[in-house]
This record gives structure tokens, sequence and C-alpha cells, in this order.
């Protein structure tokens, strides 16, 4: 039978900053295998070991500088806003610049704002919730808050600093917001199923390829841009609006993590 340890023994092993032979170690981890009253023993010393750090680790805050008192202001730019969409607001306002600006160097150009009015948001949107855009990913999705609610509330965000940019422009309204609104519904839609970076990137390549590209080469505004698409704009909006509100109630879709990578 293994002889018990002495309570100096159990406490050397128990201090891991303590030097404790390797043989002894090994000699003492086998005897603990079988013997529950040194077992109860070293618990006793690893109480007294943890209420020591315990002490220490108070007597070192309570010298240490006071907390920065929070501000609710704060609070809320951190709940609404994400530095990680940063650069892709960046980016939507500087083309969105460089529309307008093109639209003053060149009149005959048929209206490169509304060409990039609906596709404008689609970055941000792709950014909302994100593994491969968002540093604090593993973080955040492992928050209650995960998920569409976190989704829809960046989406906001990102909504309410394009929007205003687009107003001022000075483009037609209806045809600058309207489609705005429903790519960035569909975006949601279709995030669903395949993922909201997914969906955002195949939403823009598609109309980069079936309106914007045309319109540069033919330089003729196409149909779905004419004052009279304003009707049917709104309409698209408020359908695919509506698809989006159905799938708030099968948050399930967004609770996947691999849902909107």
């Amino acid at each position: 039978m293994t002889p018990h340890p002495s309570p100096a023994v159990l406490a050397r092993y128990a201090d891991r900053e303590a030097e404790l032979p390797e043989v002894t170690s090994w000699a003492v981890e086998v005897h603990l295998e079988t013997c529950a009253d040194c077992r109860a023993e070293l618990a006793t010393s690893s109480d007294d070991l943890l209420a020591r750090i315990a002490v220490n680790l108070d007597a070192a805050i309570a010298a240490g500088p006071a907390p920065a008192p929070q501000r609710h202001w704060s609070l809320a730019l951190n709940r609404w806003f994400v530095w990680a969409l940063l650069p892709w607001l960046t980016m939507a306002l500087v083309l969105l610049g460089c529309a307008v600006l093109i639209q003053r160097l060149i009149p005959d150009f048929p209206q490169p704002v509304l060409l990039l009015a609906p596709i404008a948001p689609l970055p941000a949107v792709a950014g909302a919730w994100s593994q491969r855009f968002d540093p604090a990913w593993e973080l955040i999705a492992a928050t209650p808050t995960a998920g569409l609610t976190m989704l829809l509330r960046r989406t906001a965000t990102a909504l309410a600093v394009i929007v205003p940019a687009l107003a001022l422009t000075g483009a037609p309204l209806a045809l600058a917001l309207l489609p705005c609104l429903a790519f960035t519904a569909a975006s949601l839609v279709l995030g669903a199923f395949v993922g909201v970076r997914r969906a955002a990137a195949g939403l823009g390549a598609l109309w980069t390829l079936a309106v914007i590209t045309p319109t540069v080469m033919n330089t003729d505004l196409p149909g779905v841009l004419q004052p009279g698409a304003a009707p049917g704009w709104a309409l698209s909006t408020l359908a695919l609006t509506g698809l989006a509100g159905l799938l708030a109630t099968r948050t399930d879709y967004f609770h996947r993590l691999s849902s909107t990578r």
C-alpha cells in the first residue's frame, strides 16, 4: 500500500508555483486515485490556495485605477453600430459620390445614381453578420441576440446611412429609394436559404450584368429605372418586406451559424 503523502507534500502539489520533484508528483497522483482521504485533504489545500489568490486579486483591484464610467450613448452606439461595417458604408458613400460627380461632368450619362442605388447597401448588408468580415464573429455568434435580430439591427443601421445619402444626391427619390429597399429586403429573404453574403453578392452581380453593363454600353436608361416603373418597385418592395417579415417567425434559419457565412 502506498504511504500517505504528508500535508506539506500535498500543499506543494496543490501549489503549481512550488517546486516538487517529478517522481514525487507522480507518486502523489497515483496515490490520490485510490485514497479518498487524501483527495479531501487536497481539496482543502486547494480551497486555501484559492482564498489566498482571491485576497491578493482583491487587493490588486483595489489598488488599481477606478473603472471608467459607462456612457448610455456609447452603449446604444455599440448595440446598433458595428465598426466592421464602416469600410463597406464608406465604400458605398464614395461610389454614390462618384456617381454624382459623373452626372455633373457628363450630363448625357444615364443617371449613374439610379444605376447604383439598388446595390449601394448590399456590401454593408453582406457584412452585417458574417464570419469572414466580422473580427468578433466568435463572440457575437455566441450571444443570445445573435441571428435575425442582430442582422436586422445592423441592416437598419446601414440603411440609416445610405438612404439619406441617396436623398442628398438629387436623384428622383422614388426610383432611388424603392430599388434600394427592394434589394435589401431581397437579400434578407434569399439569405434565409443561401446565406446573406451569397444572396447580396448574387443580386449585385445580377443587377450589374442585366442593367448596369447594358446601360453603360448603350447609354440608354433601362425601363426598370424609368418614371413609370416606380409603382412596380413599390409593389416589389412591399412584397419582399412582407416575406422578410414572415421569415421573422422562422428565426431558426438565422440561428444556424452557417446561414450567414
